[in-house]
């Protein structure tokens, strides 16, 4: 058993649910973080944005939950099934997570298409690199190509016994493609053939579509009251 810092940040809006506020817990920047390190962390909750890792704290609130999906026992849906025919001769290519122009500027117009009233529409080559990548986490930046051109990037933490879908960004003009659902089931796959148990999803909050849409895939399990148990469809 370590020992490990937090700090406790200010209440502020919440970005997911209106009328709520947020706190989090913050593992202290200075602390000497590691994969093996972060991979205990995220096995209680913790998420990591850039080098920060964090969980959330809220006083009233308990909506974000922490989620994984156990990849030995998944079966596509049907409308996953369709998904991954659409994405047949979808190439994939696996990379560093370093910076990329193409990928920033892709990145850019997927904020503008998405999120234009977020923090992130417009923001610098360093802010983009320093959310996404980690001086100290085993990440990759996965490139998805349709018809020999950059169509999307997903980007994802290893860890020994699981994944980690870290974030995922796409072409506004590939959007037909479903390149969000097909990221996920490429990281199902790849996890079952490296023989790791987990793709831990982030947080699902039932009431906020873009968290919410992580319950179609099965078997979820989410942690409540610091165990993990499987969601009731």
């Amino acid at each position: 058993m370590i020992s490990i810092p937090l700090f406790l940040t200010q209440e502020h809006p919440c970005s997911y649910l209106e009328d709520e506020y947020n706190q989090s817990l913050f593992v202290y920047p200075s602390y000497p973080i590691t994969t093996a390190i972060y991979a205990q962390l995220i096995m209680q909750g913790f998420r990591r944005s850039g080098n920060e890792v964090y969980a959330p704290h809220c006083p009233h609130c308990s909506a974000c939950i922490p989620a994984r999906l156990a990849v030995a026992r998944f079966k596509p849906s049907r409308s996953q099934k369709r998904c991954l025919k659409k994405n047949i001769n979808t190439q994939v290519v696996v990379k560093p997570a370093v910076f990329e122009q193409a990928h920033y500027d892709m990145y850019l117009r997927y904020q503008a298409n998405r999120h234009s009233d977020g923090s992130m529409a417009h923001a610098s080559p360093d802010d983009y690199i320093n959310f996404l990548g980690s001086s100290w986490c085993d990440t990759k930046f996965v490139e998805f190509s349709i018809n020999n051109e950059l169509a999307g990037v997903a980007v994802i933490d290893q860890f020994e016994n699981a994944l980690s879908a870290v974030y995922t960004f796409f072409e506004p003009k590939f959007a037909n493609a479903s390149l969000g659902a097909y990221a996920v089931l490429w990281q199902i796959e790849q996890a079952k053939l490296q023989q790791r148990e987990f793709l831990y999803l982030g947080f699902w909050i039932k009431t906020c579509k873009k968290m919410a849409y992580k319950s179609v895939y099965h078997p979820l399990q989410l942690l409540i009251d610091n165990q993990w148990t499987e969601m009731v469809i």
